[in-house]
């Protein structure tokens, strides 16, 4: 009989302390300051730069492997994806391009800033990340 009351005893006291703790007021969490994004590039893109960029410095070592992803690092400081996305789009689609042809693409102030401001990002970044 003790044993039995002193389960049902310790099996109150278990529920006391439960519902205590779930009928007090939530206190609200102190708000920290948001976490700086630090790069909005997806995986996925920055992947591809990379294989480019080993492609075009003479293949896969350690060394333009990190640099690569040194460079793509560097780019996107100094532009966010969606300036890098349009910036490519732009360069792409002008790219072999002469005449009327490219000047929907080539000639708007949008698409001469984006690509001048890739061109600045792309030459900050080989200098930065490449040893010569």
């Amino acid at each position: 009989m003790k044993i039995k009351y002193s389960s049902s005893i310790f099996g109150l006291a278990l529920i006391i302390v439960i519902s205590g703790c779930a009928t007090e007021p939530e206190k609200p969490l102190e708000q920290a300051e948001p976490t700086p994004l630090v790069s909005d590039y997806p995986t996925r893109d920055r992947v591809e730069y990379v294989l480019n960029c080993v492609a075009q410095h003479g293949g896969l070592t350690y060394i333009t492997q990190y640099a690569c992803g040194c460079k793509i690092d560097k780019i996107a400081e100094k532009l966010n994806f969606s300036e890098y996305e349009s910036a490519k789009t732009f360069t792409y689609l002008t790219k072999g391009q002469t005449g009327d042809a490219a000047s929907a693409m080539r000639d708007p102030a949008q698409s001469k800033d984006l690509r001048k401001r890739l061109k600045d990002a792309e030459a900050y970044a080989e200098k930065s990340c490449f040893v010569k």
